[in-house]
């Protein structure tokens, strides 16, 4: 201390010696112009959003749900040793009881009813004044009784109107009146950046309020619906309650988080609320949801198979089976079409094809465009109802049977053979190759032996012939795309000749 006070002493003049300094300073040194200002541009963001008005308005709309399960009264002291368990957690770690203690009315032992369990919670938010209460279909999953609570701390015991699993979807009804109902808000209308709440039941804790801003738009997880990703704090028990914009609108369904830990780590995935009200008026009308079919399977379109069949672009989906006897068998769409368009909506990923199909009322007539052999072509379909038990025995399939006299074929490593009647009868083609011997390029591409190839690029062959022409028109060194029918389906494969 001694040092640094005595180095900041030496800087200042004597009060003798102060105007004497200065003056000759001011006399020596020109006087210096600032240059003009530059414009600055306006700020783009001015402060944090205040949420207090929201959560006033938004907050009595959203409700805690929580479910149970009644189980025999011999397994008693397996759930009396789980609910101290329990009731223990909370105590330690939130210093509250555990939510719902003290509520539930068990039958008496022996009473043959069984006794019931707590085995979730979840969050929900009021739908209509009348009762209606939307919630995600998981929350309820596999629970024999759902008790909904409202912020005035009243409890309704809920009927389930309907759940459907593929959107995650649910819709309650309890027995009330003149409820405070959400605003339904515009996801079009929705921003990346932009900020919004959620209010849940995160572990329990009732009202919770976190906030963030929408990280992307249409995240497309391979779920039935594209997510609204944002950063909100969403943790187990926030699913099923809303997410809010700043104007008070409910934007989305909290319903998946992407974690490591089983904890929040800054992702979180929302169902957007557009998709959400047409299940539940779904739901509301039928019980269930009815979603439209073609009888096809599916696989992307890779940027190889892409430039090699001069598509342009790596988009649309590849037929890579389809059903017997189907919608899109009556249609005329053959294994190897690329789906680029549903009724006039570009097909961009092979996603997007079930969402726009199963969107479509069963028994309305539509158009398919397809790109098959170098051109495009468009195709009558009638979409039917999806039967999920049916649609999943339509997917098996089982290897073909391979031929004899075999036909090599050295540059890509295959021997072939023409089909017989028979075996083209048996797969319902009218022409293709069979694979029986598999080495070099086409082992490393993933030919088998009992494999048929149905076409060349975009050429189609009906025997060894007619496949060594076409593969004579290709470029040398080149991949050589074949369009493979192995059981039911079908794929495009690229053959990498060896250099």
């Amino acid at each position: 201390m001694a040092v640094g006070l005595l180095l900041s002493s030496s800087l200042l003049p004597h009060a003798s010696q102060a105007q004497q300094p200065a003056t000759i300073l001011a006399a020596a040194t020109p006087a210096v112009v600032p240059p003009p200002s530059t414009p600055q541009p306006p700020l783009l963001v001015q402060g944090l959003p205040d949420f207090t008005q929201l959560v006033e308005r938004v907050g009595p709309s959203v409700a805690s749900v929580r479910t149970t399960q009644r189980v025999d009264d011999s397994d008693d002291e397996a759930g009396d040793d789980a609910d101290a368990q329990m009731r223990e957690f909370f105590r330690r770690f939130f210093g509250t009881p555990m939510p719902g203690q003290g509520q539930r009315k068990n039958p008496p032992k022996g009473s043959g009813e069984g006794q019931e369990r707590p085995r979730g919670l979840g969050s929900g938010f009021i739908l209509s004044a009348d009762g209606l209460v939307m919630t995600n279909a998981h929350v309820i999953d596999g629970a024999d009784d759902v008790y909904v609570t409202l912020t005035d701390k009243r409890e309704f015991k809920a009927k389930v109107v309907g759940a459907d699993k593929r959107t995650d979807v649910a819709v309650l009804k309890i027995d009330a009146k003149n409820l405070p109902a959400v605003r339904i808000g515009d996801v079009s209308r929705l921003k990346v950046g932009e900020w919004v709440m959620a209010i849940g039941t995160p572990f329990g804790l009732e009202n919770t309020v976190t906030a963030g801003i929408v990280s992307a738009k249409a995240r497309d997880t391979g779920e039935e619906v594209r997510f609204i990703q944002t950063d909100v704090a969403v943790n187990p028990g926030n699913s099923g309650g809303p997410l809010i914009n700043m104007r008070g609108e409910v934007v989305g369904i909290n319903s998946q988080i992407l974690s490591r830990s089983g904890g929040f780590m800054g992702i979180s995935l929302s169902i957007p609320i557009d998709d959400a009200v047409k299940v539940a008026d779904q739901l509301r009308a039928g019980g269930k949801v009815v979603r439209g079919r073609i009888g096809v399977q599916i696989e992307p379109v890779t940027k190889e198979v892409a430039e090699s069949l001069g598509l342009g672009k790596a988009q649309g989906a590849v037929v890579r089976m389809v059903e017997p006897g189907g919608p899109a068998a009556k249609a005329g769409l053959e294994a190897g079409d690329i789906i680029t368009k549903f009724n006039g909506v570009a097909v961009e990923s092979a996603g997007d094809l079930p969402r726009l199909v199963g969107a479509t009322k069963p028994g309305t007539k539509s158009v398919l465009q397809v790109f098959r052999r170098g051109a495009y072509k468009d195709l009558g379909i009638t979409v039917v109802e999806l039967d999920l038990e049916k649609a999943a025995k339509a997917a098996a399939g089982d290897d073909s049977p391979a031929g004899s006299k075999a036909t090599a074929v050295a540059s890509l490593g295959l021997g072939l053979t023409d089909l017989t009647s028979a075996q083209k009868a048996e797969l319902k083609v009218n022409g293709g190759v069979l694979v029986e011997e598999v080495g070099g390029p086409a082992a490393r591409a993933g030919l088998r032996p009992g494999d048929v190839i149905l076409s060349v690029g975009n050429t189609l062959v009906a025997n060894v012939r007619q496949f060594e022409s076409a593969l004579a028109k290709s470029e040398k060194g080149r991949p050589v795309n074949v369009l493979v029918r192995r059981g039911d389906g079908a794929q495009y494969v690229l053959i990498r000749p060896s250099k």
